[in-house]
């Protein structure tokens, strides 16, 4: 007998399943998470979007349980061409992500000068230090000509700074010469990360 094709609403169904009982395969605590092996078959498009505020929305509703999210953020994969899609090892389905897929709420600095350390929380309590490997990257917004800060989290996956945050940044940074010319940034992870254009600071 031929198995069903799977549905974005299956996989709905099994990932609450699995935030239900708080357990994961291995019988300890926590979410689940898929194993490094299995097929991964394609099931369209799975009508989830997260908002640029950080809310995920699932058919236009907010999903309001913060371990249900985190159960997808635990899957969430970005594909080289930039698309989005939640992977388990029996299918995967792309969703909609209007800027990144988290905002960063807060940040910690430990140390001074190149031996200071940022590490930002995300909405979803994930915590990262800016380093090498996660690093700080400033956009422009096209329309406000504002900047638009970014952290990388993991696997393309980044969150966006959110403005009270960068105000902190901002607190903290210094100018020095980088490349030959005068930069304001902050030091993190032994890292000098450049925060964009200051108006107004000389």
């Amino acid at each position: 007998m031929t198995r069903p094709d799977p549905k974005p609403a299956d996989f709905l169904r099994g990932l609450t399943g699995a935030a239900d009982d708080g357990k994961s395969r291995s019988g300890g605590t926590g979410p689940a998470r898929p194993s490094a092996a299995g097929p991964e078959k394609p099931c369209g498009d799975f009508d989830i979007r997260i908002a640029a505020d950080g809310t995920w929305f699932y058919r236009n509703s907010p999903i309001g349980r913060l371990p249900l999210v985190r159960l997808f953020a635990s899957v969430l994969r970005r594909e080289a061409d930039g698309s989005y899609w939640l992977v388990t090892p029996v299918e995967r389905g792309t969703i909609v992500v209007d800027d990144a897929p988290f905002v960063a709420v807060e940040v910690d600095s430990e140390g001074e000068g190149a031996s200071q350390r940022l590490t930002f929380r995300t909405n979803l309590d994930e915590r990262v230090t800016a380093d090498a490997g996660h690093p700080i990257r400033v956009a422009t917004d096209t329309a406000t000509g504002e900047p638009r800060p970014y952290i990388h989290v993991r696997g393309g996956l980044e969150a966006r700074i959110l403005r009270p945050v960068y105000y902190r940044l901002v607190e903290l940074g210094e100018f020095r010469q980088v490349d030959g010319e005068e930069s304001f940034g902050l030091w993190s992870g032994g890292r000098f990360f450049t925060l964009g254009s200051i108006v107004g600071l000389r």
